[in-house]
């Protein structure tokens, strides 16, 4: 290669230190060293960023490239190539010649090629008599085989880094994924206000990312969102804690003692007076059963009004069962009536009877009405079965029982201590 001596640019171009430095590192390779100039060409187009050269400065190496003789790069046999702007033009792409020698000043500059300028500053090579190539001028090759360890860790960082990349994307894609199915699911048990909060948090925070963000930012974007989800996921965790402390809440709390079975209502056997509520309760709830014979629609059941304030005010005894120990909605009361049908002994299948005929409100209501009055019930889930029997033919209506309770409960408030 002729390397063995210190080189300068022809005419006025001058010579920098890192020129210098590069020209020293090239006279150190090892002449046995070779490697595949494509493979290596390919690592180089992957650390281009950290190099410091563009794509059309790749495309003025990768004509340079093409005119080297083998396909492998070794001292061995040479690595001064000499084209002529017009050939290296062909091979670049019809680059203009004041485009090209820009980009090859670049490739200079970036230490990737050496100029081994002849004194007129034209490119050439001699011949000794044997015919081979004893001298050549033109750019030499060399700093790509001493760089080539280098650069392979460059292009192997890089990789790394866009897979890092790539793979804390997913993890954000994932955690938003999961911030809205379980915010979905949490909408079930609190309410709106903190959920909007939390879907506050997550739009200001993904504001913040596009195509283009880079990795610290997006490691402080996944940190946020991952905080989201375990709060998230802490409230969730007290819902199932606080379900399944409801779900066992029979066991502590005292059973309702029934002399007659649930089974007389269920199994279909003949038992007097089976589809009717117990004397004390008709007693109880005279309107329950009585108040809408005068009001009967072929067909049809009669929509009522009542509101959750009344339900509460009616039967506060409800409440107790709802989540930490209040009820502030109808999901509410709903949750309550499962833990109070457990307690009852109210089966599965009397329960979602109920509330196909009547709805989930109305069942909710009836079983807090229970509740209040358990006391006077020897089959709970006898008398809900009867209740439910007597709605579908019209002759029962949840409000009157309702308005029965109040009036039971204002007149033990004002009947005399």
């Amino acid at each position: 290669m002729n390397s063995d001596t210190v080189t300068t640019p022809f005419g006025r171009r001058g010579v920098s230190y890192a020129q210098l430095a590069h020209q020293f590192a090239s006279q150190r390779i090892n002449t046995e060293h070779s490697i595949d100039k494509w493979k290596l060409f390919r690592r180089i187009c992957e650390a281009r960023t950290v190099l410091g050269v563009s794509d059309r400065s790749l495309a003025v190496l990768n004509a340079l490239l093409s005119f080297y003789p083998k396909t492998e790069l070794s001292d061995e046999h040479g690595l001064v190539v000499f084209p002529s702007n017009d050939q290296l033009s062909l091979r670049a792409h019809g680059m203009s010649e004041q485009t090209l020698r820009r980009h090859l000043a670049a490739l200079v500059d970036a230490g990737l090629i050496l100029r081994k300028d002849s004194p007129n500053g034209k490119r050439y090579a001699r011949k000794n008599r044997a015919g081979s190539i004893s001298d050549a001028f033109g750019f030499s090759l060399a700093p790509l085989i001493a760089r080539s360890d280098e650069i392979e860790a460059i292009a192997g960082m890089l990789a790394e880094e866009r897979l890092q990349l790539q793979r804390m994307r997913e993890k954000i894609s994932l955690c938003r994924r999961d911030i809205v199915k379980l915010i979905e699911l949490l909408a079930d048990c609190t309410d709106q206000e903190r959920l909007d909060v939390f879907h506050a948090r997550q739009i200001v925070i993904t504001a913040k990312m596009d195509r283009k963000t880079k990795a610290p930012q997006l490691n402080l974007i996944l940190d946020e969102l991952s905080e989201i989800r375990a709060d998230i996921a802490k409230l969730l965790e007290k819902q199932l804690e606080i379900e399944k402390i409801s779900a066992n809440a029979y066991q502590n709390e005292r059973l309702i003692q029934s002399s007659e079975s649930e089974s007389y209502f269920e199994d279909g056997s003949p038992v007097e007076n089976a589809d009717a509520p117990d004397a004390e309760t008709v007693e109880a709830y005279p309107l329950a059963i009585n108040a809408n014979q005068s009001s009967k629609s072929e067909g049809t059941l009669r929509e009522e009004k009542y509101d959750l304030q009344t339900v509460l005010r009616a039967c506060p005894e409800i409440a107790l069962y709802g989540p930490n120990g209040t009820v502030r909605s109808w999901m509410d009361l709903k949750t309550a009536a499962n833990v109070v049908k457990t307690m009852l002994s109210i089966s599965q299948s009397a329960y979602d009877e109920a509330e196909r005929q009547v709805g989930p409100q109305a069942t909710s209501a009836i079983i807090a009405c229970i509740l209040e009055r358990s006391g006077q019930i020897n089959s709970a889930g006898g008398y809900l079965r009867s209740l439910i029997k007597k709605r579908h033919s019209n002759s029962f209506s949840v409000k009157p029982m309702l308005m029965a309770l109040l009036r039971s409960k204002m007149s033990a408030n004002l009947a005399p201590a």
